[in-house]
């Protein structure tokens, strides 16, 4: 048997060279579009909760939230709750480490995922609260930018250390550079704010006309402006310590198939 065969290769390296393939790129973007036609995300579930991701995507989840570690995970946008289910599951094998690295007998944590939603169905609420990892979880119900909704997702977070947020809500530019002005504060140093959606603009001009977003009006175009909002304002966090965002083009070059190209902003230690 060859050794070399079944090493595995340097993924950088791997991920540099597809990036220069244009004509792999180009297909991966005919097989985004079609995808989407099709409503090809809505296909999946998480745990028995239809969860409305490319897959590519929970993969890249996964490794996130298994690089940093944290301790709370807050997503706007709940839908069917499936990225609910799919964040606790990621926490509760956390969990299971912590334990078998600590050696204690008892799993449980601090660990949560706050989900907000402008208004939940009843049948998606009894669907999270009957999951077993619904102890896991605070739905909060409101516009996630309600100054009042932000206040109260501020106050359920002042505890938690290592914060991921993803931001999956209403897709047009202004809500959504507004929500990275109100929950980026809230991103530890080192871990990420994934906006989904970013790869709207990237579609024909006819693919939402009954959505209030679209080409020029959409998550990708409100990351550019939040991007150099932060050159040029310097905000700071809910610490009073500055923040730098940058893209992790390493996350969505990997994946190549993804909804969030240039969305995966990792905050900068």
């Amino acid at each position: 048997m060859n050794p070399k065969k079944h090493q595995i290769p340097n993924v950088n390296e791997l991920v540099e060279r597809m990036s220069q393939d244009r004509d792999f790129y180009g297909l991966s973007n005919i097989w985004k579009r079609e995808c989407i036609r099709h409503r090809y995300p809505y296909l999946f579930s998480w745990l028995g909760i239809p969860i409305i991701q490319i897959p590519q995507d929970i993969y890249a989840v996964q490794e996130l939230v298994w690089k940093v570690s944290p301790d709370l995970i807050i997503e706007t946008g709940v839908a069917h709750g499936g990225s609910l289910i799919l964040s606790a599951s990621l926490l509760t094998l956390l969990n299971v480490k912590d334990t078998l690295d600590t050696k204690l007998s008892d799993i449980r944590s601090r660990r949560r995922v706050i989900g907000i939603e402008i208004e939940m169905r009843e049948n998606n609420r009894e669907a999270i609260k009957e999951h077993f990892l619904s102890h896991m979880i605070d739905i909060v119900e409101g516009s996630s930018t309600d100054p009042e909704i932000v206040k109260k997702v501020y106050a359920m977070s002042k505890e938690f250390e290592k914060v991921m947020v993803f931001l999956d809500s209403n897709h047009t530019h202004e809500h959504v550079f507004n929500e990275l002005v109100l929950y980026a504060p809230l991103v530890s140093p080192g871990s990420y704010c994934v906006v989904w959606d970013t790869g709207i603009e990237d579609l024909p001009e006819d693919f939402y006309v009954d959505r209030p977003w679209g080409k020029g009006n959409n998550p990708m175009t409100a990351v550019r402006q939040f991007l150099n909002y932060i050159d040029r304002e310097r905000p700071s966090d809910r610490k009073g310590r500055p923040m730098t965002f940058v893209i992790d083009s390493s996350v969505y070059q990997k994946i190549v198939i993804t909804a969030a190209p240039y969305g995966f902003l990792k905050r900068v230690p």
